[in-house]
This record gives C-alpha cells, sequence and structure tokens, in this order.
C-alpha cells in the first residue's frame, strides 16, 4: 500500500554520509512524471534514478555507489504534471 502525500517532497538521504548505499525518499502528491537525477560536484550528470509515471504516494529507492569514486554528490527531482 502507498501512503497518500499532501505536498511535494525530496528528502535527506540516509546514511548521509554513505558508503557505498543510501536512500531517498520523496513524495509527490499528485500523479506525474518524475524524474530524479545525480550530479557530481561539477555539475555532470552521472545517473538517472527515476525517469517514469509515479502516482501519488511517498516513495524510497536505494541508490548503490559501488562504482562511483568517493566524493560529492547531489540529486534533483523534476516533476511534470499532466
Amino acid at each position: 500500500d502507498k501512503i497518500l502525500a499532501n505536498e511535494f517532497t525530496l528528502s535527506q538521504n540516509y546514511p548521509n554520509p554513505f558508503n557505498p548505499i543510501t536512500k531517498i525518499k520523496y513524495s509527490i502528491p499528485y500523479s506525474s512524471d518524475v524524474i530524479i537525477k545525480v550530479f557530481n560536484i561539477l555539475g555532470n550528470e552521472i545517473i538517472t534514478l527515476v525517469d517514469e509515471y509515479k502516482i501519488v504516494g511517498v516513495y524510497e529507492l536505494t541508490f548503490d555507489t559501488y562504482d562511483l569514486p568517493s566524493g560529492v554528490y547531489l540529486y534533483q527531482k523534476q516533476v511534470w504534471l499532466s
């Protein structure tokens, strides 16, 4: 069962700092297309974690950085309402 969300959120990853796995939680109050991307500190896109239509709810994903060098990474959520 999905938990209903009443706002758009993108939470702090946990654990942080992490090595090599972290979890990212986000919510969407309206069914929509969602994209979550990870960038390095220079702004270069590293990976797309989510790129799909999601129904209203709270989600959690696991980001495995095993193949990435140590460093600072940023993540961004984009939402398009249908």
